[in-house]
């Protein structure tokens, strides 16, 4: 099936559109309306004959118009649509490599992402062009590893058998976890040659066998493994092997994201895949970022260059609302990946040579007197576990008979005492004041309540009912029940009873409950639609819901997130998502929620705090590996960019860790 956005124009005539075109740009000034309107709505085969035909009508080289007609950022992108796909790419890499300075991620994305035909039509359309060898000159501009694994792709050798063989994947998954995570130091050969020549089919389930047998994805691997432009080549190579258009929507959604857009990398995508995989790329864009490809082109760009940009984009996808099979692919391989069981791990472990009366003694040293020494208070409670500082705790009062939260209080202000104070609870008992806050006083916080409800197991949720009864004589069903309504406060209450299942998935009660959750149509009542979410999302266990969601991909061609989104809204919307993405991937739910917290103007400190309390002993470590992949910076970097002072301090003891 076609998917590029790009197609043969119906009654075509080359002579036509040449004269079209010379009469667009004849005279004093140009009709680049007319001029963008022509070339954006033929194909390139179609382009190559307007060229000759101009050549022949004219005794003129049509490009060389064109070039001296137009100007900045709308020339270059009707100059590239001319040209074939291989001489694109030749210019591309030509430019990347040419005067002062390599442009080595244009190397990586053209090298990377092209298939074997695509990587022999470059080589010799580089040859044609410029008559000179492509791997001779990259050689001579390139360095190490770097320059191996880019010889490796030019020879566009990579194996294009589908059928797959079982021991072969497993050896190669073996090999890559011995050639890095299990060596001293790393092979960076073994790399190079399986990432390099094994086919996309079998380099999936290499990549899926990997994340079994080291508990994490061969990117974070690779990351912690390589470095440089080695190793965003080879990360980009994983992407593309993934999913190319995964790989491109993510290229899109960098260059226009924040201030500035790398015009380049936008004009050379949208150029490159118009008549490859631009509607796939479109669809994964929507479903990854949340908004059309359209949508971001339009508020980031302007003028000729942008309506031309829109028309190769060829639609808005929030305007329809659809969501298709490439996105549906891209979502279905999650959940797979999901399902792998991988250890958690917190950033935070006991103490060894623990003594809690020597901690107390530190503590209460740091406190006497004139002036508190935060540093020896923070040395001491972020490098303890929660027993431990339970420990210390009775120890201090045993010791001096005075209570360690009281003067903790007394002597730390702001967002540091907040944090400490936090530490020196139990896990049940920080929960349990964190919930209290969000439904005491005018309003409620909803977004609090959804987090804690919507990710603690059934036995954080007992322990949680028993720290809120003892600290506020009240039940906390009670509380949610006067301070919540409809279909949301059915939600909480549900989860707040601490009965999911904790059994293993079963397929024929999945299918059947996806099934449930599929044959909701629109014309349903309201009532039943949230009732079914609700009887199957806060009850099932999550190995079986993680096989639900497989099964409703597999029935609806939609990811069931999106049919959330689609069909409900406000808190009720948010709370299933919250369900949702947590038994997807918990510790990228949490990635995500402290990502938000920090990025743009300001800093959402309660977030911050709380998740960076509540999840030290669980899976912080797992966090952060999934915030440096969802998005290409580490925790501890955005923490030191965002926050100051002893406070910054802490959270950095908490995170464990530079990635």
């Amino acid at each position: 099936v076609y998917r590029g956005s790009v197609k043969d124009f119906q009654g075509f005539d080359a002579n036509q559109d040449a004269e079209a075109l010379y009469n667009a740009m004849k005279g004093f000034g140009s009709d680049k309306e007319a001029i963008l309107d022509l070339i954006t709505s033929r194909s390139n085969k179609q382009r190559v004959e307007i060229c000759q035909a101009y050549k022949s009508l004219y005794g003129k080289d049509l490009i060389a118009d064109l070039k001296y007609e137009l100007t900045g950022k709308f020339e270059r992108l009707i100059v590239s649509l001319m040209r074939p796909p291989a001489y694109g790419d030749a210019k591309e890499i030509k430019d990347a490599i040419s005067g002062v300075g390599t442009d080595e991620k244009c190397l990586i994305e053209i090298l990377a992402s092209r298939t074997n035909q695509e990587i022999h039509d470059l080589v010799a359309a580089y040859k044609d062009a410029y008559d000179r060898d492509l791997e001779a000159d990259i050689v001579g501009d390139t360095s190490g590893h770097f320059k191996k694994m880019l010889v490796v792709l030019l020879q566009g050798a990579r194996e294009e058998d589908d059928v797959v063989s079982e021991d072969l994947v497993e050896q190669d998954a073996k090999d890559l976890l011995e050639a890095g995570e299990l060596k001293w130091g790393t092979d960076e050969a073994q790399f190079i040659y399986i990432l390099g020549r094994r086919s996309r089919q079998h380099l999936r389930l290499v990549f899926d066998e990997y994340l079994k047998i080291a508990g994490k994805p061969i990117e974070r691997s690779i990351r912690g493994e390589l470095s440089g432009d080695f190793e965003k080549l080879m990360l980009a190579v994983v992407k593309c092997i993934r999913s190319t258009a995964e790989y491109f929507a993510e290229r899109l959604y960098k260059a226009m994201k924040g201030l500035g857009t790398r015009d380049n990398t936008l004009i050379r995508i949208m150029v490159s895949r118009s008549e490859i995989d631009m509607l796939d790329i479109r669809e994964v864009f929507r479903t990854k970022y949340e908004k059309s490809l359209y949508n971001m082109i339009k508020e980031d760009t302007s003028g000729e260059y942008k309506k031309a940009l829109l028309k190769l984009c060829g639609g808005d996808d929030d305007a329809a609302g659809e969501f298709f099979p490439e996105a549906a692919q891209v979502a279905y391989r999650m959940w797979e990946l999901s399902a792998v069981k991988v250890e958690l791990q917190g950033t935070v472990q006991p103490a060894g040579d623990f003594n809690d009366d020597g901690d107390a003694q530190v503590l209460r040293k740091a406190m006497k007197g004139l002036g508190t020494d935060e540093g020896a208070i923070i040395e001491v409670v972020t490098k303890r576990s929660n027993a431990q500082r339970q420990q210390i705790l009775k120890a201090y009062k045993a010791h001096y008979g005075r209570d360690l939260m009281a003067d903790l209080k007394s002597e730390l202000s702001g967002s540091l005492a907040k944090l400490i104070l936090g530490l020196m609870l139990t896990p049940a008992q920080y929960d349990a004041k964190q919930l209290r806050k969000a439904v005491e006083g005018a309003g409620t916080d909803e977004s609090v309540l959804i987090e804690i409800m919507a990710t603690r197991n059934n036995q954080e949720i007992r322990a949680i009912n028993k720290a809120y009864q003892e600290a506020y004589n009240k039940s906390l069903e009670d509380d949610l029940s006067s301070d919540t309504s409809g279909h949301f406060k059915r939600i909480l209450v549900s989860l707040a009873l601490g009965n999911r299942d904790e059994g293993p998935e079963n397929l024929t009660e999945a299918h059947e409950d996806a099934k449930k959750l599929a044959d909701v149509s629109s014309n349903d009542s309201s009532d039943s639609l949230e009732t079914r979410f609700l009887s199957i999302l806060c009850t099932r266990s999550y190995p079986h819901l993680r096989r639900v969601f497989q099964e409703f991909i597999k029935m609806t061609n939609h990811d069931v997130e999106h049919a959330i989104k689609k069909r409900m809204s406000g808190d009720v919307r948010d709370a299933f998502v919250a369900i949702v993405r947590s038994v997807k991937n918990k510790p990228a739910f949490f990635a995500d929620k402290l990502y938000k917290s920090m990025k743009g103007a300001g800093t959402d400190e309660r977030t911050l705090t709380r998740i960076m309390i509540s999840r030290s002993e669980i899976d912080l470590f797992n966090i952060r590996g999934e915030f440096i992949d969802l998005f290409d910076k580490s925790l501890h970097h955005m923490i030191e960019k965002d926050t100051s002072g002893d406070y910054r301090k802490a959270l950095l003891a908490l995170c464990g860790g530079e990635d």
